[in-house]
């Protein structure tokens, strides 16, 4: 299949090398268009009031590259529309795999992982998120190492792209043209071969005090919290389906929003 994959952590994150990685190697043509800078936590913004540029780049991923100084969401737009060559028909479009988890509502809402693929399903297109689930200390680890993984998570990186590869033929296959539907798909930390797919919901997790208080120069900062999980036991969330090392799967049907 021919797929556009984006994400919101940048060009340069090895979780999106991965995931191309996994795609060629499962027989699909990737072609990439993805952020200049890291762009999380960004929703489906979009850059109204200036130019965006976007520049054709090798970054060692073995098919065509954009890079674009923009969120997902203009990466997406502007790849489908002015980038891919018209004689290429796009088959879905892919975003990730995202540097953490994007479980529950509040997370999924304001995922700009979540959002570049939703520009896919605004196109009519099927549209898949990929999302790794990480510990804070791991977290903290890997930005401590720029960006790039020790041996045990980039074991668990592979495992999931793999999984993420294998997953996106059937899960795209399923999807109609024209549904409004993007796969919400969170690996757990860790990830194996073996590693069970679960039919999940999100969670409902309320997430107060995501602010600093104020400095004395006036400004606050963003302090990064999980939340709290207010879900009933039934049925299976994807908060707690990572939390028993399961893949989760969210279906998000846009169409039943005001249901």
């Amino acid at each position: 299949m021919n797929l556009l994959v984006t994400n919101d952590d940048g060009i340069a994150s090895p979780f999106l090398h991965e995931l191309v990685a996994a795609l060629r190697l499962a027989g699909h043509a990737p072609y990439v268009a993805a952020p200049k800078t890291e762009q999380s936590w960004v929703g489906a913004a979009k850059s109204r009031n200036r130019a965006i540029h976007a520049t054709r780049a090798d970054r060692g991923l073995g098919c065509p590259t954009w890079i674009i100084d923009g969120t997902p969401s203009d990466c997406v737009n502007i790849a489908l529309d002015h980038l891919i060559p018209r004689t290429t028909s796009i088959d879905a479009v892919l975003s990730g795999i995202n540097i953490g988890f994007n479980a529950s509502l509040g997370f999924i809402i304001a995922s700009g992982t979540i959002a570049g693929a939703w520009e896919g399903a605004l196109h009519g297109l099927p549209a898949l998120a990929f999302s790794q689930a990480l510990t804070e200390e791991v977290y903290n680890q890997l930005k401590a190492a720029d960006d790039t993984p020790d041996a045990d998570l980039l074991a668990t990186l592979r495992h999931s792209a793999a999984h993420a590869a294998r997953l996106a033929a059937p899960l795209i296959g399923a999807t109609a043209p024209h549904s409004f539907v993007v796969h919400n798909i969170n690996f757990p930390l860790s990830c194996g071969p073996t590693t069970v797919v679960h039919r999940t919901i999100p969670a409902r997790v309320v997430i107060p005090r995501l602010y600093s208080p104020a400095c004395p120069e006036g400004n606050h900062r963003l302090i990064f919290r999980a939340g709290e999980d207010l879900s009933a036991n039934e049925p299976l969330t994807d908060r707690a389906a990572l939390a028993a090392g399961h893949i989760s799967h969210t279906t998000l049907d846009y169409t039943r929003l005001g249901h």
